[in-house]
């Protein structure tokens, strides 16, 4: 969505969604942490003052902009383990619905990145390790699984096969962050996943 539109007149809930997906848009131009209240509102046509009608701050923002990741991210994670025919089949969607999610978001991991390495505890970090925590209990599931129908070797460590599985990911986001080239990842996330399937078949 092209959130260059004239939102003045929008009800309040679409005017939050609305400047949520403008912040989503600023992270994929530049770093989460130099994004100010003035440049979400110019982005939105808006003044400051407009802006802080429906958010009593930037922390406000920010959380809202963390809950909107996670709602997505977990509902299309949800949606790729309905579809698949087995846990290691599921393991295998989800793990490319995610790579997908970070193409059509590219700001969203430095955002989470961010919020996770922040001092203070902030409502946008707590939401950020709640997604974590709900994502990696979806790995585990998973996992466990696929011990039972044989899938993966009954020895691998669980949690840290969810482990391996998130760091996978994160790797490929980094180098893409490194290369400015967001979307190799979906050529190079086959490849990698084989080689995170091939060591959960076998014993370690």
């Amino acid at each position: 969505m092209d959130v260059k539109v004239k939102p003045r007149n929008l009800p309040a809930d679409q005017r939050r969604a609305v400047t949520v997906e403008a912040v989503v848009e600023l992270t994929a131009e530049q770093n989460p942490g130099d994004i100010t209240t003035a440049a979400i509102a110019k982005r939105m046509n808006l003044t400051q003052g407009a802006l802080f009608r429906h958010f009593p701050s930037k922390d406000a923002i920010w959380q809202a902009v963390m809950e909107w990741v996670a709602e997505r991210l977990l509902q299309r994670v949800d949606r790729a383990i309905q579809g698949a025919a087995s846990p290691l089949h599921a393991l295998e969607a989800v793990f490319m619905t995610h790579i997908e999610f970070v193409v059509a978001h590219p700001g969203v991991p430095r955002l989470l990145f961010g919020e996770l390495q922040r001092a203070e505890d902030t409502p946008a970090k707590r939401m950020a390790r709640t997604l974590m925590s709900a994502y990696r209990k979806r790995l585990s599931g998973l996992i466990d699984a696929a011990k039972l129908r044989g899938e993966v070797a009954r020895e691998i460590d669980t949690a840290a096969a969810s482990l391996s599985f998130i760091g996978s990911i994160q790797g490929l986001v980094m180098q893409s962050l490194l290369s400015g080239r967001t979307a190799q990842m979906r050529a190079d996330a086959p490849v990698v996943f084989a080689i995170y399937r091939r060591g959960i078949r076998s014993v370690i």
